[in-house]
Order: C-alpha cells, then sequence, then structure tokens
C-alpha cells in the first residue's frame, strides 16, 4: 500500500518538477497505476481496517425493540432482559449509540451572562483554625462574591455570619469594585432571607441593603447549589490553591495573604470556561454595573442604652469599656468589621479595635484612671468637714456613778 510519504512526493514531482508518469515510475520504483492513484487523490492514504461483525449485531433488533417501549431503561436491565451473558462493554457502547434514536434530544441549556448583570454570593468556612487572639481559635465564615460575566472574585474573612457582620462585609467588597453589580445571587442564609410559602421572603436588613443600592437580590431555592454553581466552584478552588501551605496569625493576616493573591492569581489565571484571563473581561464588566449610591447604606452594629455603673458595653459576648463620665446617660454604640465605636450626643466616649475572640473584656487604661478619680472625688464629696466645739467629761463623774467614790470625792484604788 502506498504510504503517505511516497504520496507526498509524487505529487511534488509532478507539480512542482514537471515530470511526467514515466519518469515518476523510474525514480520511484513503484507502478504507473500507483503513480496514477496517487494523483488522482485529493487527501492522503489512509488505512482502514475492514469492519468485522459484533457478537451485539444478533441482539441489536432485541435491543431497539425494548428501547422503543422504554428509551430510558438501563443497559443493565437490557442486558437481564435479553440473556446477555458477555462482556458488558460492547454491550453498552451499541446502547449509548442506538439510544439517542428513541429518546427525545434533551439539550442543555448554556447560561449567558451579560456585563454587570449579576454576582453570585456565598459563605465558605475554610477549614484551618485561625488565631482569634487572647489564646482562642476558630474557623469565621469567608464572604465570597464572584462576577458572573467576568468570573473575577472577590472575598474577605468577617466575624459572623449575622446580618450586621455579612452585610458590612459585602459593602466593603462592592467598595473594592467601585461598582456594584445589577443582582446579587444567594441560597437561603438566615441572614439573608428564606422561602415561606413557596416564596422567597428577604430580612428586613437585606430590604434596607438593597434599597440603597437599588439592585435585586435572588434567592436561589433550597437544596439547588446548582443554582450559584459560579461560586460554589470557586469555594472548592480556594481549599485546593489558596489554603495548602499556608499559615496564618490573624482574621488580619488571612484578608491580606487572600487579597493577595485574588489580585496576583486567581483573576489573572487563564479561566477554560471563558477562554482567557477574568481581569481581561473587568473593563466592559464593571463599566455596565452600576454606580454607588451616594449616601452609604446603614451597615454594621447600632444601638443604644444607658452606660451602667460598671461603665462597659457589650457586643456580640465581648464587654468594651466606656469613658465613666457617660455613666448613667444613654450612649450609641457602633460596631463594624473592625473597630467599636461609643458616642455620647455625638461625643466619642470609646474606640476599641474589634475582638474576635469570645468572652472577653476589652479595657481603655484611660478609663480605668478616669473612673478611680471619679470615685475619689465621689468619697471626699460624701464626707464633709464639722468644725464643732466638743464638750469633754470629767472622768470623776463616771466614778460617782458607779458608786466608786465616796462623798468626799475620794476615789478607791
Amino acid at each position: 500500500m502506498l504510504n503517505v510519504e511516497d504520496w507526498a512526493e509524487i505529487r511534488r514531482l509532478h507539480r512542482a518538477e514537471g515530470m511526467p508518469i514515466k519518469a515518476i515510475v523510474r525514480k520511484l520504483g513503484v507502478s504507473r497505476n500507483t503513480v496514477r492513484r496517487a494523483l488522482a487523490a485529493d487527501e492522503p492514504p489512509r488505512y482502514q481496517r475492514p469492519a468485522k461483525g459484533s457478537i451485539v449485531d444478533a441482539v441489536e433488533p432485541e435491543i431497539r425493540r425494548l428501547l422503543e417501549q422504554w428509551p430510558t431503561m438501563p443497559t443493565t436491565v437490557i442486558a437481564e432482559r435479553i440473556g446477555w451473558t458477555r462482556s458488558m462493554t460492547v454491550l453498552k457502547d451499541r446502547v449509548r449509540e442506538l439510544r439517542p434514536l428513541f429518546a427525545p434530544p434533551d439539550p442543555a441549556s448554556r447560561t449567558e451572562y451579560r456585563p454587570g448583570e449579576l454576582a453570585q454570593c456565598d459563605l465558605w468556612f475554610p477549614p484551618v483554625d485561625v488565631p482569634l487572639g487572647f489564646g482562642q481559635v476558630g474557623r469565621p465564615p469567608v464572604l465570597v462574591m464572584v462576577s458572573g460575566y467576568s468570573r473575577v472574585i472577590t472575598a474577605m474573612m468577617i466575624p459572623s455570619r449575622q446580618s450586621p457582620d455579612l452585610l458590612a462585609g459585602h459593602w466593603a467588597l462592592i467598595g473594592g469594585w467601585g461598582r456594584v453589580p445589577r443582582a446579587l445571587v444567594w441560597d437561603n442564609e438566615s441572614a439573608i432571607g428564606q422561602w415561606r410559602g413557596g416564596k422567597p421572603v428577604l430580612t428586613e436588613a437585606m430590604n434596607a441593603f438593597r434599597g440603597t443600592l437599588g439592585i435585586k437580590v435572588v434567592q436561589c431555592r433550597p437544596a439547588d447549589p446548582e443554582a450559584k454553581g459560579l461560586v460554589e466552584r470557586v469555594n472548592g478552588y480556594f481549599e485546593t490553591s489558596f489554603l495548602p501551605g499556608r499559615g496564618f496569625t490573624s482574621p488580619t493576616d488571612f484578608n491580606t495573604q487572600l487579597t493577595d493573591w485574588l489580585v496576583t492569581r486567581a483573576n489573572r489565571r487563564r479561566h477554560r470556561g471563558l477562554g482567557c484571563r477574568p481581569t481581561d473581561r473587568w473593563d466592559a464588566d464593571r463599566s455596565s454595573m452600576l454606580e454607588l449610591p451616594p449616601v452609604a447604606p446603614v451597615v454594621g452594629r447600632r444601638s443604644t442604652t444607658r452606660l451602667p455603673r460598671d461603665h462597659y458595653v457589650r457586643v456580640d459576648s465581648n464587654d468594651y469599656s466606656v469613658h465613666p463620665t457617660a455613666v448613667g446617660r444613654r450612649v450609641e454604640i457602633t460596631a463594624t468589621l473592625e473597630e467599636v465605636l461609643v458616642t455620647l450626643d455625638g461625643t466619642e466616649t470609646a474606640r476599641h479595635q474589634r475582638c474576635w475572640a469570645d468572652h472577653q473584656s476589652i479595657t481603655d487604661p484611660a478609663h480605668v484612671t478616669a473612673a478611680a478619680r471619679l470615685r475619689q472625688s465621689r468619697r471626699l464629696a460624701a464626707v464633709p468637714a464639722v468644725d464643732t466645739d466638743v464638750e469633754h467629761r470629767d472622768l470623776t463623774d463616771y466614778d460617782r456613778m458607779f458608786g466608786l467614790a465616796d462623798s468626799t470625792d475620794e476615789e478607791i484604788a
């Protein structure tokens, strides 16, 4: 049989060198018919093995009859019905070829995202212990947000999954983008909302947040993780590509390393589904997002309380000291992801770094000194000095009272 090399050489000699068929026959030592076939063929010669029969051919009519009535019948059941005792591999291959002839096509829809359309959100709980201070370690949640069009990822560790911290984290991530997607996709996280009576119901805090931004929040149906498959795959990507080989000294250190990795590695990798890097699509994606509102949404923890005599306020499970001059008066408490601020009539009375550990008392030494000074002043004010002459009685009067002296005032030894 003529090989590809000879076929190519025959065509070259005839087309490029202008050799006649006889000359090519003499030069290459092949037959004249071989040269004619090579010049007539438009494709290189290929070896094709002659088709042979298969052991499945004898039972194919039975397979077709079963598939015609039950197109989704499993191959194992088909083998049982036809009494198949040979290799299951060849039977599965034949059933795989025949099944589309009887089953209606079921093409999957490909999800397409428009620039600035939405971002998928989720909480990732990294399987690693992070030091929280005061000898405690924990696994705080990481808020993850992935843009649908560009696949750009942003994420940060937050103190808890409660609504104030979650929305504060959302605002921090959105502020990092400088724009806001037109919709956020969430599952049934309790701080976001839940399905009731077959309908999604957002929490009041989430409605206030999305109303300020002017966006939509899409809640996935329960037990439907595929609805936000982008962010679910990113969570797995974190565990296989970000965590291995890393150690963390604090939540701040965790966020620093995560942010650096996202900027330098994750968002600059070539995305197989897109065929490009997420950063290559980011400009078009970001330009189609909404502008940030002129007034920032109210996020974080905000409350008021009357400051007790011990001049401490509680946020989560931790107590934070306040300047004692505010004792007995109503103070406003604002807790962000980074700090706790206490004010009295708009005047700052305490500012502390947010503690991520549990059941701790955070004290400002200046507050302790001020409290001691106020207690000392109160004690001095409570005992006023008395300038009064006091009469001193003669001791012999007591001797006569108890019969210890005679009438002549003679003392008894």
